[in-house]
């Protein structure tokens, strides 16, 4: 067997056709063979019987190093898993990873669908006006961390209660495992491809279980998960109350900053003197001297800015430093010519004719 037909065996790759195989093998062994050119690993997982399905299945996870478009600090000791069973969870994660290589090397997990809620805004940013969210997000001012962990309170606490005890994956999804170092990386390949020399795959479930505190327990699927889910439909009152009066509150916060933005924009003019175009009358008529020392304070402002910066950088200074020495150079030199001029001149007379 040649080095590269190892290479793909080693990794789960996909064997060679034949004739005798069948249209479900065929496409089968291309779909691998797309991954496995990508760089994945195969990693087949066995999942037991269930009531609902009392047949034991093998599912395909597919596995690499994790390389997204925006590099990250712990891109070096994360993998990317693809094709997901619908009922993943952290916790199954966790216990697959201990299976290969054993305990303390998993840290956390990040499902699809959790790290685009991640980027979507917050309800009350959606329910905003756009106007009112573009006036925050460009003229808004900086909030402290202080002031940060205290937003992101009141965001949850505005937040209607979830009526979810486990949510399910898209089929065919993706997450993102942090593992504790760039070795543990480098094991769970290993354990991978020993997985595939010895026939022996691990089993998808909470193997360990939490009683022996391994792996947390997570709330059950089926008949449980959908009664539950129909007594978190109807929560209690002072809960929901709770919630929509923080929502409003934080609502009625972010329309007063916004408008009080709008009103400090209609009357200060741009660097051109210009003023902004917004919503809403003007409290009061800009007279020219206004718009003058407006727009004086906004140069003086900017110029400001400026300064500061260009004394910003390090190598900034220096070069700063050295055209200074070269002008005190340059003017020493002018003034010694002159001076010599001067003495040449001294003493000598020259009579009238």
């Amino acid at each position: 067997m040649s080095a590269p037909d190892k290479d793909r065996e080693s990794r789960g790759g996909p064997k060679f056709l034949d004739a005798s195989r069948s249209s479900f093998e065929i496409w089968k062994l291309a779909f691998e063979t797309l991954f496995w050119s990508r760089g994945f690993s195969v990693l087949p997982v066995s999942i037991p019987p269930l009531p609902s399905f009392p047949r034991k299945v093998v599912h395909h996870l597919y596995v690499r190093r994790s390389t997204p478009k925006i590099p990250t600090e712990t891109d070096a000791r994360s993998l990317f898993v693809t094709n997901v069973p619908v009922d993943s969870t952290e916790a199954h994660l966790r216990s697959l990873v201990t299976s290969l290589v054993g305990s303390g090397r998993f840290e956390s997990a990040t499902f699809e669908d959790e790290r685009k809620d991640a980027n979507n805004p917050s309800p009350v940013a959606a329910a905003q006006p756009a106007s009112a969210a573009i006036l925050l997000r460009v003229h808004g001012r900086k909030r402290k961390r202080e002031e940060e962990e205290e937003e992101r309170e009141k965001e949850t606490l505005a937040r209607i209660p979830n009526t979810w005890t486990r949510p399910l994956r898209r089929s065919g999804g993706t997450a993102v495992v942090l593992l504790a170092d760039e070795k543990s990386v480098e094991q769970v390949l290993k354990a991978i491809a020993k997985a595939h020399k010895t026939k022996k795959y691990p089993t998808w479930g909470l193997t360990g279980g939490s009683a022996t505190g391994k792996v947390p327990p997570v709330p059950p699927l089926g008949p449980a998960w959908l009664r539950a889910h129909n007594r978190l439909s109807y929560p209690d009152r002072a809960a929901l109350q709770a919630s929509v009066d923080a929502f409003s509150a934080l609502f009625a916060d972010r329309e007063r900053e916004a408008a009080e933005i709008a009103k400090r924009l209609r009357n200060e003019p741009d660097e051109d003197g210009f003023v902004t175009v917004t919503r809403g009358a003007r409290t009061a008529p800009a007279s020219q001297s206004e718009a003058e020392e407006a727009r004086r304070r906004m140069l003086e402002k900017e110029r400001k800015r400026k300064e500061e910066l260009a004394n910003f950088y390090r190598f900034q200074l220096r070069e700063r430093r050295k055209e200074e020495q070269a002008e005190l150079l340059k003017r020493f030199e002018d003034d010694r010519k002159k001076l010599e001029t001067m003495r040449s001149k001294k003493g000598k007379f020259v009579p009238e004719t």
